[in-house]
């Protein structure tokens, strides 16, 4: 084989595989000059949860907060949602060691008019406090606990709203 052949082939490959790469996907970056397309997220890119520590006596109750971090320029949709069809933002805590969950308060949404809805939508955005009213039975056994914990939220920008998503979490509780 003549070295300009060897050449070709080694160009012609090197040209097929650069065509058949395929680029990384940067999920965090917005979509590119021209597109339409909305930048694919997931909802739990843009929404942190941050339980706080609960202290409580046997036979006592008291709230858990976890606080929901959302992203600027998000918003997650309010408990209860506008319309049936939105996934509410839901906290679900797991009774064990003797710590019973009585009820989940949700706090007062925004109400906001998005373009990709006709009407106002009812939503969180920043620093939203989830409280979980939480009783310690008599048999509950002294020390800390981590209650475990699943968030659903569903996260949209102005523009679009992504797929929903569940978070797993622990709620410290430290029973005196």
């Amino acid at each position: 084989m003549t070295v300009s052949k060897a050449k070709f082939l080694i160009l012609t490959t090197l040209l097929f595989l650069s065509a058949c790469a395929k680029p990384a996907a940067d999920t965090n970056q917005s979509a590119s000059a021209g597109s339409s397309e909305p930048p694919r997220i997931a909802s739990t890119d843009v929404v942190k949860a941050n339980p706080q520590e609960l202290t409580l006596a046997k036979g006592e109750s008291g709230y858990a907060v976890v606080h929901l971090l959302i992203q600027d320029g998000y918003h997650i949709n309010a408990n209860p949602p506008s319309f049936p069809y939105l996934k509410a933002t839901e906290l679900e805590l797991t009774p064990a060691n003797g710590l019973s969950v009585d009820f989940v308060t949700y706090p007062d949404p925004l109400t906001k008019k998005f373009s990709f809805s006709a009407e106002p939508l009812k939503v969180y955005e920043g620093d939203t406090p989830v409280k979980a009213m939480l009783k310690a039975g008599p048999s509950a056994a002294a020390g800390t606990h981590n209650l475990s914990a699943k968030l659903r939220v569903q996260a949209c920008d102005d523009r679009v709203c992504y797929a929903p998503g569940v978070i797993d979490l622990s709620v410290p509780v430290t029973i005196k």
